[in-house]
């Protein structure tokens, strides 16, 4: 019998991607392709989908991964997708896109107000029951298209999500999947099930959600039209995804309760996985369900760590820049070794950026660098560096201790995944602001891992998702805390909140600009 393959097909907010993998995890191949969210200049705030050339591109990375790798269509056992969350697709009757948007689509301002004046208390019973606020969910997108497309509001038969959009282009088959379908604010969490009360409520109409399908399943083989348009093999089983932090935890190992993992990037998400759907009643923490069946998450968002890096380097670090540039080190390398040496807690110093998650009420602070003193040797842009290093881990800290006072628990250590774990540094901070230790994967990035994961188990080659993560993830590296800088991040993190709390009151007050605020606050 000639060698197993497993493909993921995975839609990100920037770019769509195939990913093909061996059966014990080995990644063979990748192919990627960027895409771009146009804003329609009638609506601000608009990200447009384009599913037509979207599509396009997705069907020329997978014949392309196929041919560069040299596998055989024949020899890939299962193919299964993931996707950004939150993006949605609109269907007619005969199943065909009418209108969609990407997940960074902030259109709805105006119908978030109107839902709130509707009902002030609407968005608390609807979070209690699904998890979701306004702010990320799909409720005022729709209501928006009611709005001010009714024309394609009233043909509109069925609503997706974009990995089941790749589904149904390669298969025909229309459905839905919790993890993903959970993120739209219409789910009841526990059943894993839409509520379609909770569109009434809305005043949103209650017969376009098209059936629930669970994580894992083969849904359909690969049909005609599929395999004419990616080169896969007609009747190839494609088994449902999820979204893109749910099959990450999955490609991480964390498949099971009281289990967590951070995956730092652009934003960071802390992922704590519970036993049951129940929500937090401040209605603080995002609540979804996991790719794992029977198994749901807690999600926490930190806005903008991985850009606010970005913004210091190209800002502050052009002496660095220019040293990468001839020696061909990496620019966080260097910039790493020289934070190194400052010692835990920055002095006293403290920066403000991303705050602890508030779900229902989310705004942030002016970005903010405080109580540093003119002292160039201690106070220089090193010190402010690892500021930041030390910022994004104690709301790390501030998200865990959220979770734990919603839940009664919390983790014995924490994986940490995607492009921040690659600084040994920034691991090494997190472990000790945590005070637990902080393990590493060889695969980081593992969004597309997961779904092959999820395809594996759906045709038999792992007996569960539990046992498909234990004979494919591998651990590169794990951190110990050191306690004593333990110490010295405890004492921090109590001044840090006072801090931002402070700092949050100049925005109320109108005095200084808050770095984000959510959709009708």
């Amino acid at each position: 019998m000639s060698e197993q393959f497993l493909m993921a097909v995975d839609a990100g907010t920037g770019s769509v991607r195939a990913v093909l993998f061996r059966t014990d995890g080995t990644q063979i191949g990748c192919v990627q392709q960027e895409w771009e969210h146009r804003e329609d200049p009638r609506y601000p705030g608009s990200m447009d989908f384009d599913w037509t050339h979207n599509w396009q591109l997705a069907c020329g990375c997978i014949r392309d991964v196929i041919e560069e790798t040299g596998v055989l269509p024949e020899q890939i056992a299962a193919v299964s997708t993931t996707c950004m969350r939150e993006g949605i697709v609109l269907y007619d009757k005969d199943g065909e896109e009418i209108w969609a948007c990407a997940n960074v689509d902030a259109r709805s301002d105006d119908e978030v107000g109107k839902l709130i004046r509707m009902k002030p208390e609407l968005e608390k019973e609807i979070y209690l029951k699904s998890g979701q606020t306004y702010a990320l969910g799909a409720l005022p997108r729709l209501l928006w298209v009611k709005d001010k497309m009714p024309d394609i509001y009233e043909k509109t038969a069925a609503v997706g999500m974009f990995n089941d959009w790749l589904i149904k282009k390669l298969t025909g088959k229309e459905a839905i999947e919790p993890s993903n379908g959970s993120t739209t604010g219409i789910f009841d969490l526990k059943s894993r099930r839409w509520d379609a009360s909770i569109a009434r409520k809305c005043g949103l109409r209650d017969d376009i959600f098209p059936p629930v399908v669970e994580c894992g399943t083969v849904i359909a083989p690969v049909n005609s039209q599929g395999a004419a348009d990616t080169g896969l093999k007609e009747g190839t089983p494609v088994v449902v995804g999820g979204g893109d932090c749910q099959l990450g935890t999955i490609g991480v190992g964390a498949t099971m309760p009281d289990q967590a993992a951070v995956f730092g990037g652009s934003f960071w998400q802390y992922e704590f996985n519970t036993a049951d759907g129940t929500t937090d009643p401040g209605c603080r923490v995002r609540v979804n369900c996991h790719a794992v069946p029977g198994v749901w998450q807690y999600e926490a968002l930190a806005f903008k760590p991985g850009l606010v890096m970005r913004w210091f380097r190209d800002g502050f670090c052009q002496l660095e820049q220019e040293q990468s540039r001839h020696t061909g080190e990496d620019v966080y390398d260097i910039m790493n070794e020289k934070a190194e040496k400052i010692p835990a807690g920055c002095h006293g110093m403290m920066c403000a950026f991303s705050d602890v998650m508030n779900f229902i009420n989310w705004k942030h602070a002016s970005p903010t660098f405080t109580n540093f003193e003119l002292d160039p040797v201690k106070f220089n842009r090193f010190t402010f560096y690892r500021a930041i290093l030390e910022n994004t881990a104690l709301l790390v800290k501030g998200h865990m201790e959220l979770v734990h006072e919603a839940t009664g628990n919390r983790p014995s250590e924490v994986i940490f995944a995607g492009g921040a774990s690659k600084s040994a540094l920034w691991s090494q901070i997190l472990a000790d602001v945590l005070g637990m230790p902080v393990k590493v994967p060889v695969v980081r990035e593992a969004t597309a891992l997961g779904a092959a994961i999820l395809a594996g188990y759906g045709v038999g080659i792992y007996e569960s998702i539990e046992e498909g993560a234990r004979r494919t993830v591998r651990w590169d590296r794990t951190f110990e805390p050191d306690m004593e800088n333990h110490r010295v991040y405890e004492e921090l993190y109590q001044v840090w909140r006072k801090v931002y709390a402070a700092q949050l009151d100049l925005v109320n007050e109108g005095l200084t600009r808050s770095m984000w605020t959510a959709p009708g606050l």
